[in-house]
């Protein structure tokens, strides 16, 4: 609010509307005020394009984790969701271009989910907008196209991925782990047989978790991969492809899954076959949504790995000190880092308590480099939360 004016002592209020110089001070303070906050709250300003689906429980908790952290922080975000429609991202970014200048924001987060990095820092960086890549970064196959961050497209920031490959295989190894210990899922040639259900075939956290996989089925002398399929991370389809991958091989008792979604859906087609998840047949999952939680409390899941949907937050973070002249620069442009924790039963009280709980709490602000001059890495794992 304007600050009130005194009265002059005069009829009429101040003579011929000049303010006293006081109050002109006054006055003048209060607008450079308000311009320095409108220019501050500009400079942190940050849409996010999500790959996912508004209702997918994955995605909306990575952009809840994100507004949690805006908050914490001070930082404007806005979430446009594209829906799992492939090229719905470039058609962001194009819209987000074409806007008036005094509309656009600072920066623009976008994940390169099916390969649109190339035509995304091809629209931003002609309209000068800073862009940051999270989850999903670039890779070898698309260097041609990019380069590397802030070379060819001086506007792209630089890249936050989670370990996805550490994903795969850890899940994978505490599978057969469970496996091993039920004694109940060796076919009779005493090995253990295995179906895949991966996410797709082009995204690199995918690419990366299959391969975290398939190194761990091949370090395990008794492990045999029967299959690899691609459920496109969606329920529906993983139920599908399992029934036939269980008609196809019929020894096989434990199931890989990509992401939790996939997980739940080759569960139930087990469960149609007559069968009891994490009793006879045994299933892993990547994603601490509070379903998977529940289902490795009550042993239907026998190997989860988490964390890694605080991607964004952590982004923002390093955006936040970026906007404020600490440049993320100095740990490297395109950093991959270990997110990923293996949770078991132990730490679920302890996650739900910490995590799953509204994330409010969380204090964002204590991994900003801006804000504590001392820090010098940052400390972007779930165990630092779970303490």
């Amino acid at each position: 609010m304007i600050p009130a004016a005194p009265s002059s002592g005069r009829p009429g209020g101040l003579h011929r509307g000049v303010l006293p110089w006081a109050l002109r001070m006054t006055y003048m303070a209060w607008v450079m005020g308000v311009l320095a906050q409108s220019a501050a709250a500009a400079a942190q300003s940050v849409v996010f394009i999500n790959p996912g689906r508004s209702d997918e429980s994955y995605w909306t908790t990575v952009s809840e984790a994100m507004q949690d952290a805006a908050s914490s922080l001070g930082m404007q975000l806005q979430v446009r969701y594209a829906q799992r429609d492939h090229l719905r991202p470039i058609e962001i970014a194009r819209q987000i271009a074409a806007l008036p200048k005094a509309q656009r924001p600072r920066y623009v987060m976008f994940t390169n989910d099916y390969s649109v990095a190339p035509e995304i820092l091809r629209t931003l960086e002609a309209a000068g907008i800073d862009s940051f890549m999270a989850f999903s970064g670039v890779p070898e196959t698309l260097r041609g196209q990019t380069g590397v961050a802030r070379e060819r497209y001086r506007h792209w920031l630089g890249s936050l991925e989670p370990g996805a490959e550490e994903a795969g295989y850890l899940t994978a190894k505490s599978l057969f782990a469970a496996a091993r210990a039920s004694g109940q899922a060796r076919a009779a040639d005493g090995r253990l047989h295995m179906v895949a259900i991966a996410g797709d075939r082009s995204t690199p956290s995918s690419v990366e978790r299959n391969a975290g996989m398939r190194r761990a089925a091949a370090e395990a002398s008794d492990v045999v991969l029967q299959q690899e399929v691609f459920g496109e991370w969606r329920r529906e389809r993983a139920e599908q492809q399992a029934a036939v991958l269980f008609q196809r091989y019929p020894e096989v008792r434990l199931v890989w899954a990509g992401n939790d979604e996939m997980a739940f859906g080759a569960m139930q087609a087990w469960r149609a076959r007559g069968g009891s998840p994490g009793r006879d047949a045994f299933f892993s999952a990547i994603n601490s949504s509070a379903a998977a939680m529940t289902a490795l409390r009550t042993g239907e899941l026998s190997a989860l790995a988490g964390g890694h949907f605080l991607t964004g937050a952590w982004a923002l973070v390093m955006l936040y000190d970026h906007a404020h002249g600490a440049d993320f620069a100095s740990e490297g442009l395109e950093q991959v880092r270990p997110m990923f924790t293996l949770l078991d039963k132990s730490q679920i009280d302890r996650y739900e308590h910490r995590i799953s709980a509204p994330l409010a709490p969380l204090d964002f602000r204590s991994y900003s480099k801006h804000l504590n001059p001392r820090l010098r890495r940052y400390g972007f794992e779930l165990k630092h939360l779970l303490r």
